[in-house]
């Protein structure tokens, strides 16, 4: 009976303490366990981080097997709120920890807050808070213990709701802070051990502002796998310029970046990582090239990149299209040398290039497989360049606008060539482009090259570095083929094309006066070789050229005002030049055709100017080169003063060596009144009538020149006289009329030879200064010039001026009437040249005659030598005259016997022949005889 009740009993016993236990369970659940957690969570916090912590509330339920706290919050040792969240509910699972797993049916956070310092070191504050906590001896955290292996965790659900991510970087001088908000994360069924059946899905969304980070995808933990998509969007400026400061030598002023990309990650016995369809694009891009700059050098509408793959086990990188819209940048050269972009880039790895002590360049792995990569193509549109330069004396501004490239086939196989077309427009007017095909290794280049009224004014500054010049009008054109070869050195490559030059216009800096000019200039065909230099033209076809060349009044030619002054120059600082036969550039013209040139002259030294005109000018020179042997010719013809034809013609040497020229000039019919300023200055007189002619013959031997200059001038008239300092100081129309003919023409011949590489020497000057010491010469020696103009055989000037008379006879000695004869001659040939006729007499030689005749007649011809002797000496001594009017008488029947010789016998018109007074102490030759001298003058 008693074992009866004992059995009846148990079940009572059983479910009482069942229930004694459930209480039990019941209160440690609900009543304890919220309690130990709230003291726990603090004090590990405070234990483990150092941090000081508050919960709300927690509250469990044994029964579900879940916690919840409420309003949990931790301060650092600064007594910055580190973390913090509203609401964490965790829930186990029962049956996974049957399994000795511990399973999380759910994990919920909600409005958790994190703040993240990235503190000057690069470390975080977590890190740093975990090591000062936990520091063991020496400072340095306890070491975990061996052997232990991670427990088996198992998460369902992982929920992340409305959390915030303060973000902190303390690595540069300012602070700045980053707050992304809201964060919320989805992780779902999520071993820590290797599941062959299923993977874990997970999903982040964060933002930052307008930034917003979308990670999607699945994962693995045992084995590390992991797949999925990451889109990051709209990442400003100022995140970008913040991160890539310590990187980048720029400074961002805009633009939003969006990459998005499926990657897949697997680790096992090799680390297996790679992307695929990724895409990478910039809006509104603003770079300046330094923080002093005020505004952006470098903006773009849009960069896409897209088709982004990458496998780090094949260490290959894939790129698709790259594409630029509307890129626009700014370059400028300051006075230095300098570019903005490059300088700002050196200053930048300046400053950042210092290496850390003891820290060493990893060295590469000898075995490591080569890293390849290719890109589709580059295309670029809408683009535009600034050049601006302040180096050159004139600050230069280019601008390519309409800028479009592509390129493709670009790899990291750098012996396949790439293709590539580029075209742009100059903003001041032109296009270019380019198109072929480009080997980066070793550098091969083709290039179709082809430009189009490219205004040459823009490169003005540049050509005013070697020249002083101004460009007002011209455009350049070009089309041809460039091709360059580095394959051995030095750099070989040929260009073969033509070239036009239409319009120009160049003046010198500040004048409004034409310079030099050409309707066109054409090259065709053009071939240049880089190694060994050479070019060779085949046809130069000049059409209108015209050159206003100008004497200014301080003597220096306009065109000398090109040329720049040389300073001093460092030797040392100037390029080594090649030596040999390899140094020296080769050139070669077939044929120079001018068309229609001109060329107008005015000297402003004369007063007043002179200006004269050479236009009409056609022609050709061909074969023109600098090595031997070479011969040219050059046939051009024209006009010079609106009617005078001119005509020039010859060989041309080798140029730049010894080898001689000959060349020749034929003028024809040059009004000499044009000349009437030079005249004025060196003669004195205007020109009022006439005509000229010039027969040209020069022979150039490297420098050195000798010519010969046959002038002709047919019926000079001279005018006005005309005040000159320059002027010659002898009669100016004497010498003329000397060497003028009966026919109103005056020829001759003035040699000129001397050293054109001297600075005093000057072919027109040198023949100017010929003609006036002939001119001179014929005025002061008059029967000088006159005897070799009239080429009097055994006859010198000096005779043809005199005639000698016998003692007291009115009778020319022998030989003297052929001297008149000539002397006829030269005064027929010239009829403005006048002839004076002094008769003379000389007093001791002609009176002792005339008295020896006196006495001889008193005395019937006997007189004795006595008689004479004494009659001699009384008349020397004064003592017995002759009659007054006898030495008169004598000295113009003299005067008058030549001039009846000249005009009876020889027919000089009277006109031309004058008697002058009598001289009465002529001269007396060595042989005893009277001379009697002319003079002669012109009208």
């Amino acid at each position: 009976m008693a074992q009866s009740r004992q059995h009846s009993r148990m079940p009572r016993n059983l479910l009482i303490g069942f229930l004694v236990l459930l209480i039990l369970y019941s209160l440690a659940g609900f009543l304890l366990l919220p309690w130990w957690l709230e003291k726990l969570v603090p004090d590990q916090l405070e234990q483990r981080m150092g941090w000081q912590a508050d919960v709300g509330e927690i509250s469990s339920n044994p029964f579900a097997l879940s916690v919840e706290a409420l309003n949990l919050s931790a301060q650092d040792s600064d007594n910055e709120k580190v973390v913090g969240l509203d609401r964490l509910y965790i829930n186990l699972n029962f049956f996974e920890l049957i399994r000795g797993v511990v399973g999380f049916e759910a994990i919920e956070l909600d409005e958790p807050f994190i703040r993240l310092d990235l503190l000057e070191d690069y470390s975080v504050n977590f890190a740093r808070d975990f090591q000062a906590a936990n520091a063991g001896e020496g400072g340095k955290p306890a070491e975990p213990e061996k052997g232990q292996t991670p427990p088996s965790l198992y998460f369902k659900q992982f929920t992340v709701n409305g959390g915030e991510l303060l973000f902190r970087d303390f690595t540069q001088p300012e602070m700045v802070e980053f707050r992304i908000i809201p964060l919320d994360l989805t992780l779902s069924d999520l071993a820590t051990w290797q599941r062959d059946d299923r993977n874990s899905d997970y999903h982040l969304q964060a933002a930052l502002g307008s930034q917003t980070i979308e990670w999607q995808g699945n994962l693995s933990v045992t084995p590390l796998y992991s797949s999925g998509n990451l889109a990051i969007s709209g990442v400003d400026h100022k995140t970008l310029g913040h991160f890539l400061a310590p990187y980048l030598p720029y400074d961002l002023r805009g633009g939003k970046v969006t990459v998005r990309s499926d990657y897949e990650l697997q680790s096992g016995d090799i680390l297996s990582f790679s992307t695929s369809n990724g895409r990478f694009s910039v809006e509104d891009l603003a770079v300046a090239p330094d923080k002093q700059s005020e505004q952006p050098r470098l903006t773009t509408a849009s960069i896409v990149i897209d088709d982004i793959g990458f496998d780090l086990n094949t260490r290959e990188a894939r790129v698709g299209p790259i594409s630029l819209e509307q890129p626009d940048i700014a370059l400028a050269r300051n006075k230095a040398g300098e570019i903005d972009w490059v300088a700002a880039l050196a200053a930048f790895n300046k400053g950042s290039g210092k290496k850390e002590p003891g820290a060493e360049a990893p060295e590469p792995a000898a075995a490591a497989r080569p890293f390849r990569w290719s890109l589709e193509s580059i295309n670029v549109s809408g683009g535009r360049v600034l050049w601006q330069d302040q180096q050159p004396g004139s600050p230069a501004e280019l601008t390519l606008e309409q800028l479009s490239l592509s390129m493709g086939d670009i790899s990291s196989e750098m012996e396949n060539p790439m293709s590539y077309q580029l075209q742009a427009a100059l903003a001041s007017g032109g296009k270019l482009s380019l198109n072929g095909q480009l080997t980066p290794r070793p550098f091969t280049l083709e290039a179709a090259i082809a430009g189009s009224g490219i205004l040459l004014a823009v490169f003005e500054p540049y050509l005013q570095e070697s020249a002083n010049i101004a460009v007002a009008d011209g455009t350049l054109g070009l089309d041809g083929n460039l091709n360059l070869d580095s394959q051995q050195e030095p750099l070989t490559g040929t260009f073969n094309g033509t070239a036009e030059v239409s319009g120009l216009n160049l003046q010198l800096p500040g004048s409004n006066e034409r310079l030099i000019s050409w309707q066109t200039l054409r090259l065709a065909p053009i071939e240049y070789n880089v190694h060994p230099a050479r070019l060779e033209i085949g046809t130069v076809t000049l059409a209108q050229p015209a050159i206003n060349l100008v004497r200014n009044t301080d003597s220096v030619h306009n065109v000398e005002q090109i040329i720049l002054s040389s300073g001093a120059v460092d030797a040392s600082a100037q390029p080594k030049q090649e030596t040999g036969e390899d140094a020296r550039f080769i050139f070669r013209i077939g044929q120079l055709m001018i068309e229609k040139g001109a060329l107008d002259y005015t000297d402003r030294t004369l007063d007043p100017a002179f200006t004269t005109s050479l236009d009409q000018l056609n022609g050709t020179v061909t074969g023109l080169s600098n090595i031997s042997p070479q011969q040219g010719k050059v046939s051009v013809k024209g006009r010079v003063g609106g009617s005078a034809s001119v005509e020039f013609d010859g060989t041309i040497g080798t140029l730049g060596t010894e080898e001689t020229s000959d060349l020749k000039l034929t003028m024809k019919d040059l009004s000499l009144p044009v000349l009437s300023p030079y005249f004025g200055r060196y003669l004195g007189y205007a020109v009022d009538s006439g005509k000229l002619a010039l027969d040209l013959d020069y022979e150039i031997t490297g420098s050195r020149i000798k010519a010969s200059n046959r002038v002709v001038m047919d019926r000079l008239g001279l005018g006005q006289a005309i005040a000159s300092q320059q002027a010659v100081n002898a009669p100016v129309k004497l010498g003329l009329a000397l060497l003028r003919n009966s026919s109103g023409v005056i020829e001759m011949n003035l040699p000129i030879s001397g050293d054109m590489a001297s600075p005093d020497f000057s072919v027109g000057q040198v023949v100017m200064r010929a003609f006036v010491n002939l001119l001179a010469k014929a005025a002061t020696s008059p029967f000088s010039v006159l005897g070799s103009i009239a080429e009097l055989a055994g006859l010198s000037g000096e005779e043809l001026g005199q005639m000698s008379f016998e003692p007291g006879k009115t009778r020319l000695v022998q030989g003297e009437a052929e001297k008149l004869a000539a002397l006829a001659e030269a005064l027929l040939d010239r009829p403005d040249l006048l002839l004076n006729i002094r008769g003379g007499v000389s007093p001791s030689v002609d009176g002792l005659a005339l008295l020896r005749d006196e006495l001889a007649a008193n005395q019937n011809g006997k007189l004795s030598e006595q008689n004479w002797e004494e009659a001699r000496k009384a008349y020397l001594a004064g003592e017995r005259p002759l009659a007054p009017e006898v030495l008169n008488n004598l000295a113009s029947a003299r005067g008058a016997s030549v001039q009846e010789i000249l005009r009876d016998t020889h027919n000089v018109p009277a006109s031309q022949l004058f008697m002058l007074d009598p001289s009465r102490n002529a001269e007396v030759s060595d042989d005893g005889n009277v001379i009697v001298e002319f003079t002669l003058d012109a009208r």
